[in-house]
């Protein structure tokens, strides 16, 4: 059952960091990065959120 859990928030993970990608190479974002320096905060937080789901995730599935 851990192992569906650990593979579901690793999908989900993914899913984030590819929506994240997306998002940051966007029209909008890449706007708002020349004017303030800054990807938009959309693009930082499926990034994050992407990373921290992965991560727990793969620990999830390696874990014995």
């Amino acid at each position: 059952m851990n192992k569906i859990l650990g593979l579901a928030i690793l999908v989900a993970g993914v899913i984030l960091l590819y929506f994240g990608y997306t998002e940051y190479n966007s029209t909008a974002s890449q706007v708002t990065e020349v004017v303030t320096g800054n990807p938009t905060d959309n693009a930082i937080w499926f990034l994050v959120g992407g990373a921290v789901a992965a991560i727990i995730g793969l620990g999830v599935l390696l874990k014995k």
